[in-house]
């Protein structure tokens, strides 16, 4: 049974471009299953988490970042009575805008794109399920609800001017009301993506060794879980020891989301979701006392991963990557593939180019993006 306030399928905003409904699927549904077909999906597979895509086989990538970002959120928004349709749908399409090699990647084409409007990722998330993707017949994109553009486009929160390019030329089209809050279920889905890297990379970072058990051990919620898996398994093998103190983690911070949000929502008294994108502020959310020991463990990576020597070293490199690929393209746009050079053709400045360029660079995967520099730079 879904709460009053969760988005239903039947009053939907429907879509840009009205399509029958299906017999079998709610709308939701088939938002989550279009995000899932899209070529843009499947290319976060050899898409940058932490590590580069290749170094090892056992790290998180952006498409299993973003499955595990799914399963919490459809956990939460069952929890509270939230329609897990959307939810999902949001959570899984929440990266699709990431470049390769990670925020290292978005960082280095947003300076180079700063001339030409910036680039933003999760505006080019947008970008890509409302005009990149083509793949069917009537239109470009995916045709997405109205409630999964807007989860995309603001489960972080409201977007205010000057709005990114890429969210800007859609929102000209379609007015998403970005300067309000998104419904429960894309809020759900912001917070699940927090709950899950913070516990994979903790994993990650223990298995490349950056830090140790021990370490991590140290760190608030984190201690308390491996102080119980040591309590009910004492003298287990270490790598069944720390998958279980993770998962309690995990658990606990579910738990906090649930307890907390489910007691805001109850005292907001919001009946419609249009109440809870109305209430001015977020109302999914940890504990203050969680936040601040999420805070911590955020600290903690930062500091003993994100810029660890040989994750900095890997930024560097990559960092050259687009910065080489970027400005070649922008010169001597005949070298992109047969298929982008349609719209180079129609394009009237170079502020447009420049925006085709960084569609192009952004989809690449780590790997394309390696052999592409190989090639053309030896």
């Amino acid at each position: 049974m879904m709460a009053p306030y969760a988005c239903d399928p039947s009053q939907s905003r429907g879509r840009l471009y009205p399509e029958e409904e299906s017999d079998f699927r709610s709308c939701f549904q088939r938002d989550r299953d279009r995000i899932i077909h899209s070529g843009a999906f499947r290319r976060l597979k050899h898409k940058t988490q932490v590590f580069v895509e290749h170094e090892g086989d056992h790290f998180r990538t952006r498409l299993t970042h973003s499955i595990e970002v799914a399963q919490v959120a459809r956990t939460i928004a069952g929890a509270l009575g939230l329609n897990g349709e959307l939810t999902e749908a949001v959570a899984l399409a929440h990266d699709l805008g990431h470049t390769p090699f990670g925020h290292t990647g978005e960082d280095a084409l947003n300076a180079l794109m700063e001339p030409y409007g910036g680039f933003d990722h999760n505006a080019q998330a947008v970008r890509i399920v409302t005009s990149l993707e083509r793949s069917y017949a009537r239109f470009d994109g995916l045709n997405l609800t109205w409630e999964t553009l807007e989860g995309i486009a603001k489960h972080n929160g409201p977007v205010l001017p000057p709005l990114p390019v890429a969210l800007a030329d859609y929102a000209a089209r379609d007015d998403l009301e970005l300067t309000t809050h998104a419904s429960g279920e894309a809020q759900v889905a912001a917070l699940s993506d927090d709950i899950a890297y913070n516990n994979h990379d903790l994993h990650d970072g223990v298995r490349a060794g950056l830090f140790s058990d021990e370490d991590i051990a140290e760190l608030p919620v984190v201690g308390a879980a491996y102080a119980e898996v040591d309590r009910r398994y004492p003298g287990l093998e270490r790598r069944r020891r720390r998958h279980e103190a993770l998962r309690k983690v995990f658990g606990a911070m579910v738990s906090d989301v649930v307890a907390v949000s489910r007691a805001a929502l109850e005292q907001s008294g919001a009946q419609t979701p249009e109440d809870i994108r109305g209430l001015g502020r977020q109302i999914i959310r940890f504990s203050d006392g969680m936040w601040a020991d999420i805070e911590v463990i955020r600290a903690f990576l930062f500091e003993r991963m994100y810029r660890a020597p040989d994750v900095t070293r890997m930024r560097a490199d990559v960092t050259r990557v687009v910065e080489d690929l970027f400005p070649m393209f922008l010169r001597d746009p005949t070298l992109l593939p047969k298929a982008w050079r349609a719209d180079v053709l129609a394009v009237e400045d170079e502020t447009a180019l420049a925006r085709i360029v960084a569609d192009y660079i952004a989809g690449m995967t780590d790997r394309f993006a390696l052999e592409t520099h190989e090639r053309l730079f030896g």
